[in-house]
């Protein structure tokens, strides 16, 4: 029977595909009775069931747009605020599939993913850093930098706390000390072959200079604040407060770094300001910037910084720690936990700094932006039994939904952490597997580390701020750095089944922690994602996770496909889906609301006339009274006319009342060079359409 249903199908599109030469247009009507009958063979030929996954989306996080900062997600955590959550779309469930892009150059699979302006894919590189093709079947190189190359260096970028800055430079610190910003593209937005290195500093020697003694500490993580100064901590995992390694904060004047890039001599004894630590204290992660200045965790204290021709402490404010954790006898696990102190880079709000201490058990910590004044705490994953340990190993998701919530997801890591961090001559600074991770863990998967997922509120009140757990996991193990999109409502993560062996995409439900939603990926050792995180960019149809078996995975939906050619996919890498406000919606020419995401596909070798079908959800009301509105070839949105689409449900019918649970089909009919048509390819079969559903 599914032979006899493939061969119709192929017949049934030959025929559509001549009609379409036929015609310049056809009427919604029979456009609509054609793909009824092509969707009934291809219903019989057993295609893949989309998911019941509803769309429940947040109100956009509230972070302050930092100037010096690429409008993109930028760094490993999205932002400078270290949020973990993303405005863009992320996959729904809507014929779901995994693809993958080989790694045959790079010792990984593309880990540490971070986007520029332009949406360009930045990763590291043979100890550098480069500009990737990521959805390629094999990952492609488009430029990049490398210190044993071009800059004859011994030393390798760490990536982990490279960030784009606002003129789509790589800002990058090294494991010889230095920070370098390297140009990657041109003033258009092309990728250059070879990224120019546009400054290099040696933040060490020049932090060095200025205390006037040895620094013990190596240089860990930069950020910029919102005047563009370049803030740095020394420090790396496991600062031992009784060993006495001296570190420093501190950071170089805008003013220096502006000479620098206009080819002047920069004084740096007049540029670069430190502030001494305690000897024994140190950063253990990355830092984070807002208005307020520059928030530095350390292992002992929480700062914020800010510049006033030289550091000023605005707050110090401590907290505490049993130090250390590792695995005791008899433990399942091998490894440990990773960090003396807290273990994550601190998370932001506007008002509120968010992590967590490292007792027994652990906190999570509010502390107020202005004051440095912890203003509410309440003890995580505490539901475990006794002689499961934990410790949270990174920053935790940090969602301000602006109206006085501060959700925040921390994650149990305890396990993950090699057992040689404890060595005195370790360099927790250098951020590499061998390095920092359990061989065991890198090797056996999940049963090697603890479990435990926790979402709590900080909720502001009349008489201050007060915590509550919203929900708590204590069957899962995960290490991917969850990820939240406002834009779909739900984490996602990647994490194993412990019964089955098998790795997993995941989505939780934001409000309840439920998993809705779980994807296969294979059952060997090599898909562990080595403790890297999960990215997004700006396609709204890919959730990247890298793995160690040297594949970079993508979690997508199949939301567009071409009912008049059913054998025929179209390229998910060149579907893209989007939040349009209301505000952009109606200065670009819209009229009504805005009540779906807007759907931008390419298709090529294409026919005259051809009919693109988008799969959506989350609509509602009366479908009569909903509106198509497409993009021009001059930038404006038009309202489709009614004879070029229509919606239906996946067995063809014309639904009257829209439900948002549903999955639903806007059918498209397009005019190759058409009014709505925005390829720049005009002597290719290729169209490019634009649109969103208004009510």
């Amino acid at each position: 029977m599914k032979k006899r249903a493939i061969i119709l199908a192929v017949i049934t599109a030959m025929l559509t595909v001549n009609s379409g030469y036929a015609a310049n247009t056809v009427s919604a009507e029979e456009m609509q009775k054609e793909e009824s009958q092509a969707s009934e063979i291809q219903a019989e030929s057993g295609s893949e069931e989309a998911s019941q996954v509803p769309i429940k989306p947040l109100s956009s996080k509230v972070v302050s747009e930092n100037p010096y900062m690429a409008k993109a997600d930028a760094n490993i955590h999205h932002d400078c605020y270290n949020t973990d959550s993303t405005d863009e779309v992320l996959p729904v469930g809507i014929y779901p599939e995994i693809n993958v892009s080989y790694e045959k150059v790079n010792a990984n699979a593309s880990p540490a993913i971070f986007f520029d302006s332009y949406g360009h894919a930045v990763v590291p590189l043979l100890g550098g850093l480069a500009i990737r093709d990521i959805n390629a079947d094999e990952t492609q190189t488009e430029g990049y930098f490398s210190p044993k190359q071009h800059d004859s260096g011994d030393y390798v970028i760490q990536s982990s706390y490279s960030f784009v800055d606002e003129s789509n430079r790589i800002v990058c610190p090294t494991s010889n000390n230095h920070v370098l910003m390297l140009k990657a593209t041109d003033e258009e937005g092309n990728v250059l072959p070879e990224f120019e290195k546009v400054l290099d500093i040696d933040i060490k020697a020049a932090a060095e200079a200025v205390l006037g003694k040895t620094l013990d500490q190596n240089l860990l993580s930069v950020v910029f604040d919102y005047d563009g100064n370049l803030w740095f901590a020394t420090g790396g995992f496991r600062i031992y407060p009784d060993r006495k390694q001296q570190g420093a904060v501190g950071y170089i004047s805008r003013s220096a770094i502006d000479a620098i890039l206009n080819g002047e001599e920069a004084d740096l004894t007049n540029a670069v300001f430190v502030y001494e630590l305690t000897p024994g204290e140190g950063a253990e992660n990355g830092i984070a910037s807002s208005k307020e200045g520059a928030v530095i965790l350390t292992n002992l204290n929480c700062y914020l910084f800010s510049a006033d021709n030289g550091v000023q402490k605005v707050w110090e404010t401590p907290y505490e720690s049993v130090g250390a954790k590792e695995s005791k006898e008899g433990d399942a696990t091998a490894g440990g936990g990773l960090a003396w102190g807290s273990g994550c880079s601190p998370s932001m709000t506007d008002n509120l700094v968010m992590f967590t201490d490292n007792q027994n058990p652990v906190n999570l910590l509010a502390v107020d932006m202005k004051t440095g004044e912890k203003v509410a705490s309440l003890p995580v994953i505490d539901e475990l039994p006794e002689e499961k340990q934990v410790s949270v190993e990174n920053s935790a998701i940090v969602y301000d939904n602006g109206e006085g919530t501060v959700s925040t997801i921390v994650c149990n890591w305890f396990g993950a952490g090699s057992a040689n961090l404890g060595k005195e001559d370790s360099d927790s600074s250098i951020q590499s597997y061998a390095n920092i991770y359990d061989v065991n863990w890198l090797s056996q998967g999940n049963k090697m580390i603890m479990p435990g997922v926790e979402r709590v509120d900080t909720i502001r009140t009349e008489n201050g701020y007060e915590m509550k757990s919203i929900w708590c996991r204590s069957d899962l193990s995960d290490t991917s750095m969850m990820k939240l999109s406002t834009a779909t409502g739900y984490i996602y993560g990647y994490v194993q089944n412990l019964e089955t062996g098998m790795w997993q995409y995941i989505m939780l439900d934001f409000e309840t922690g439920e998993t809705v939603f779980s994807m296969d990926v294979s059952s060997k050792p090599g898909y562990n994602n080595m403790a890297i995180g999960m990215y997004a960019g700006n396609s709204g149809n890919a959730l990247y996770c890298p793995t160690g078996y040297l594949e970079l995975l993508r979690l997508q939906d199949r939301f567009v496909y071409l009912p008049e050619m059913p054998y025929r996919k179209v390229d998910l890498d060149k579907a893209m889906r989007n939040v349009l406000t209301q505000e952009k919606f109606e200065a670009d020419g819209g009229q009504g609301s805005v009540c779906g995401w807007l759907s931008t596909v390419t298709v090529e070798n294409i026919h005259p006339n051809t009919t693109v079908a988008l799969r959506m959800k989350g609509l509602s009301g009366s479908a009569d009274a909903l509106k198509l509105y497409g993009y021009g070839t001059d930038g404006t949105l038009k309202e489709v006319p009614q004879d070029l689409w229509h919606i239906q449900t996946e067995s063809g019918e014309t639904p009257e009342t829209l439900s948002e649970d549903v999955l639903y089909e806007v059918h498209v009919s397009v005019q190759d060079g058409g009014d709505f048509d925005l390829s720049e390819n005009e002597d290719e079969k290729e169209i490019k359409i634009s649109v969103v559903t208004v009510q």
